[in-house]
């Protein structure tokens, strides 16, 4: 009965994996905003402007990626870089 409703057996596989990819999005994109939220921001005030605070030489700085700040920052690239990859797929006329 589906397949004479969408044609054939390869337009129902590209209705499905749209669908998958579709929730993907659209679970990715939820997620993505939850951790930029979760973030510290990175406002250090007027003394980033006159270049004094710098904060280079700091224990956080140096151990950054095993902080729960670096896991983060690590997740939000990866959910970014996920987010645009499927936004593109999804753009494309199957």
């Amino acid at each position: 009965m589906l397949v004479s409703f969408f044609g054939s057996q390869e337009d129902i596989i590209l209705v499905i994996l749209r669908t998958v990819l579709t929730v993907l999005f659209a679970i990715d994109s939820v997620a993505l905003i939850v951790v930029v939220l979760m973030q510290q921001g990175k406002d250090r005030g007027l003394g980033a402007i006159a270049g004094m605070a710098t904060t280079s030489d700091t224990y956080w700085s140096k151990n950054k990626g095993r902080s729960k700040e670096g896991n983060l920052i690590r997740l939000t690239r990866i959910m970014a870089v996920i987010f645009v990859g499927l936004a593109v797929v999804l753009n494309m006329n199957f």
